[in-house]
């Protein structure tokens, strides 16, 4: 059997931040397999933040962002659960088209602040979920410890 990672030492924060990871430059997220500390790589910087390092020379397992697709459906999601109707339909048209992230954002922060920590624990719920499923899907959890974790973390309860 494959050595695999107590999910309990695994920071689920660092990997959901790698997963949504979009930002264009030349840099990944990585995790080591035996202990699953995770590292911040640059082409410029290495890992160390000093020395440049070729990526295939590392015994790391890159943590590829997710689809931009996936996180846009949360917003969608959350829009579409919340009971205040208006709120409903207001930040449901603002994620059309293209900047939809911003004006999510912008119509939370300026028009719906008391929906702002729903919106924080449903998010970040559903990244910890990803978090583990990708741990599971790259064989560093058990399927045993992911299954009773994401049985036991379901989306929260919108308002």
């Amino acid at each position: 059997m494959a050595l695999v990672l107590d999910l309990s030492s695994i920071d689920l924060e660092d990997i959901a931040t790698a997963l949504a990871d979009q930002n264009d430059y030349d840099h990944h997220w990585l995790i080591n397999p035996d202990t699953g500390e995770i590292a911040f790589w640059t082409s410029d910087t290495g890992i160390d933040g000093q020395q440049p390092v070729d990526l295939d020379e590392l015994d790391l397992i890159v943590i590829d962002p997710l689809p931009t697709w996936v996180w846009y459906q949360d917003m969608a999601d959350f829009a579409d659960g919340i009971t205040n109707e208006h709120a409903a339909r207001r930040l449901a048209r603002s994620i059309q088209g293209k900047g939809a992230f911003r004006r999510f954002k912008d119509e939370l922060h300026e028009e719906y602040p008391d929906l702002l920590p729903a919106w924080y624990a449903f998010r970040d719920a559903r990244a910890r979920r990803r978090a583990v499923q990708w741990l599971a899907d790259n064989s560093l959890i058990d399927d045993d410890s992911a299954d009773g974790f994401l049985s036991g973390h379901p989306d929260p309860a919108l308002p």
